[in-house]
C-alpha cells in the first residue's frame, strides 16, 4: 500500500492506494487558516504536522491496515506559501500561505528592480504578492527581529518531509511556485535573488519530485503510526499533482479545470507557455521535461464557500446542496459576481481586486446570489480559457476534478460558458493525492512509469454546452469583462488609501 497526503488550504487529505495507485480509502483532518485584514492568510505549520499523524493514524485504522504494509509515503503540497524556519528547522512564525497577500509593496519594488515581462520570461509568472519571495520580504521588511532568526524558507510539504525524515528538499514543481525559480535553468535564480537581497542558501536544494527524501526514523514512525524504516518520497506541489492524478501527463491528455479553494484551468506541454498579455503562468511538471501551463484564480470553490457561509451559516454540510437547488433555475440576466475576494491572479493580477455583486434588485434572493457566484468563476476562468486558445493550445474538452467538481449545476454551467464539454473524473477531491501516490510509485520503483495515472481516474459524468446558453454567455462575459474594467481603478485608489 501506499499513503499520499495533500496538504491542501483547508485541511490535509490522506488517502490509501495499492502499489499501482489504485485509490482504495480516504480521510480529511482539517486545520484552521488565519485570514485578516491587509491581506492576512496565515496557518501554524505544527497543524500541519498534527494532521499528517492523525489522518495516517485514523486512515490505517479504519481500513485494518497494517504499518508494515505501507511501502512508500509522498506528499502534494499548497504551493506559493512561506514556511520560515530557523538553524533548527523550527517554524520561528505561522506560515504565509498562498491566499496571504499583504506584500504588494514588496512585490512592486522587485518587479520594478527586474522589469515586469522580463521576470515574467525568466520565472514563468509574474511577479506578485502572492509569491512566496515576496512574503519573505514582507517579513524581513515589518518583522526584522523575526526574520533575523529565519535559517531556512520552505513550502508546505518540504517542511512536513522535513519531520518525517530529517531532510530538508524541494522539488522542481513547488521551486517554480516561488518566483525565486530559473526556469530555463531549473535553480534557484541568482538575478532574482540578488535583486531581492535574499542569500541562496535560505533555499532548500532541488531535487526530482519521485526523490525517495529518507526513511521514517523511529520516532518519526512512532509519532505517524508507521513503521520505521518506510520510504518517504518526496512529492511535488498540488497543481502539477492534480495534474497528474487527472491524468494529464502530456499534450496529447487536453486540458483540466481544478475547483477547489483557489480554481484553475491547466494542461501539460513540452515547454512554458509564455502570455503576450502575462494573463498565465507555468509551473514544472511533476513529469520531467513537461511543463503546466496554468491560470488561477484565487476564489473560485472559495467564492462559494463563502456564499455558503453568509446565505447558509452554521456549517450544516446539507447547505451547499440546498443552494445550488435554488440557483438551478434562478434568471441571473443583469447580475452579476465579481469573483475576487482575496485579490487576483489569473486574468488581472490585481491584489486590490475585491468582490463585487452588481446589478442586485429587489427580487434578487439566495438562489440567484448563489447562480451569479458559480458564473462568475466560470466567466472568469473563461478569459483564461481564451488565453490558452489564443496560444493556440485547443481547449476542446476539460476535466473536470476537486470539491466543486461534485455540482452538476456548476459543471453544466462551466460548459455553457466555455462552449465546450466538461466531464467529471471520478477521483475528483483525492486528485492531488492520487498524483502523489503515483508519483510514490513510480519513486519507489512500484510502477515504471508515470502514464500508469491515465488508467486510475475514468469519466463518471459528461455535461455538453448548449448554443444558445453559449452565445447568451458570450455576451455575458463582455459584460463581466467591462465591469471589472470600469471598477479596477476604484479597486486600486480604495487600496491604496487602506
Amino acid at each position: 500500500m501506499i499513503v499520499a497526503h495533500d496538504l491542501g488550504t483547508t485541511g490535509d487529505k490522506a488517502s490509501l492506494h495499492h502499489d499501482d495507485g489504485r485509490l482504495a480509502a480516504a480521510v480529511t483532518v482539517r486545520y484552521d487558516t488565519r485570514f485578516a485584514d491587509g491581506g492576512v492568510a496565515e496557518q501554524d505549520p505544527h497543524d500541519w504536522w498534527d494532521a499528517v499523524c492523525a489522518a495516517t493514524r485514523r486512515l490505517l485504522a479504519d481500513t485494518g491496515t497494517s504499518p508494515s504494509a505501507v511501502r512508500a509515503v509522498s506528499f502534494s503540497g499548497q504551493m506559493m506559501g512561506a514556511v520560515l524556519l530557523d538553524a533548527a528547522h523550527r517554524p520561528v512564525r505561522p506560515a504565509l500561505i498562498w491566499a496571504d497577500h499583504r506584500s504588494t509593496a514588496q512585490a512592486e519594488r522587485l518587479e520594478q528592480a527586474l522589469g515586469a515581462e522580463e521576470a515574467y520570461r525568466l520565472l514563468g509568472h509574474r511577479i506578485h504578492p502572492t509569491y512566496s519571495l515576496a512574503k519573505v520580504l514582507w517579513v524581513r521588511d515589518h518583522e526584522p527581529e523575526v526574520f533575523a532568526r529565519v535559517a531556512h524558507v520552505c513550502l508546505a510539504k518540504d517542511y512536513v518531509v522535513h519531520r518525517l525524515t530529517g531532510r530538508l528538499v524541494t522539488d522542481p514543481s513547488d521551486a517554480s511556485s516561488t518566483n525565486a525559480y530559473d526556469q530555463a535553468a531549473g535553480a534557484w535564480s541568482e538575478r532574482v535573488l540578488s535583486a531581492a537581497g535574499l542569500d541562496p542558501g535560505l533555499f532548500p536544494p532541488i531535487v526530482p519530485a519521485t526523490t525517495v527524501a529518507g526513511e521514517l526514523g523511529a520516532r518519526a514512525a512512532g509519532d505517524v503510526g508507521l513503521a520505521p524504516g518506510t520510504p518517504v518520497v518526496l512529492g511535488g506541489g498540488d497543481g502539477p499533482l492534480a495534474a497528474l492524478g487527472a491524468g494529464v501527463i502530456g499534450p496529447e491528455d487536453g486540458a483540466y479545470t481544478y475547483l477547489g479553494s483557489s480554481s484553475w484551468v491547466s494542461l501539460s506541454a513540452d515547454r512554458p507557455l509564455h502570455d503576450p498579455r502575462l494573463r498565465t503562468m507555468t509551473f514544472d511538471h511533476v513529469v520531467p521535461g513537461r511543463y503546466v501551463p496554468t491560470a488561477t484564480m484565487q476564489t473560485g470553490g472559495a467564492s462559494f464557500e463563502w456564499a455558503a457561509e453568509v446565505l447558509r451559516p452554521g456549517g450544516d454540510p446539507a447547505r451547499f446542496e440546498e443552494l445550488t437547488a435554488a440557483a438551478a433555475d434562478a434568471d441571473t440576466r443583469g447580475l452579476y459576481f465579481l469573483p475576487h475576494l482575496l485579490g487576483e491572479r489569473s486574468p488581472y493580477w490585481n491584489a486590490s481586486a475585491r468582490g463585487v455583486f452588481l446589478g442586485l434588485a429587489r427580487h434578487h434572493g439566495p438562489g440567484h446570489l448563489v447562480r451569479a457566484v458559480l458564473e462568475g468563476v466560470a466567466f472568469n476562468l473563461f478569459t483564461c480559457v481564451q488565453a490558452f486558445r489564443e496560444a493556440e493550445h485547443p481547449v476542446d474538452r476539460v476535466d473536470a476534478i476537486g470539491g466543486g467538481a461534485s455540482s452538476d449545476l456548476w459543471l453544466q454551467v462551466l460548459a455553457d460558458v466555455w462552449g465546450t464539454t466538461v466531464r467529471r473524473r471520478r477521483i475528483g477531491e483525492e486528485a492531488n493525492s492520487l498524483g502523489a501516490a503515483v508519483t510514490a510509485a513510480v519513486g519507489a520503483g512500484l510502477v515504471p512509469g508515470f502514464e500508469v495515472a491515465r488508467d486510475l481516474s475514468d469519466v463518471s459524468a459528461e455535461f455538453v454546452p448548449d448554443d444558445a446558453r453559449h452565445r447568451d454567455y458570450r455576451g455575458r462575459h463582455a459584460a463581466f469583462l467591462d465591469a471589472y474594467e470600469r471598477l479596477e481603478p476604484w479597486f486600486d485608489r480604495e487600496n491604496a488609501h487602506g
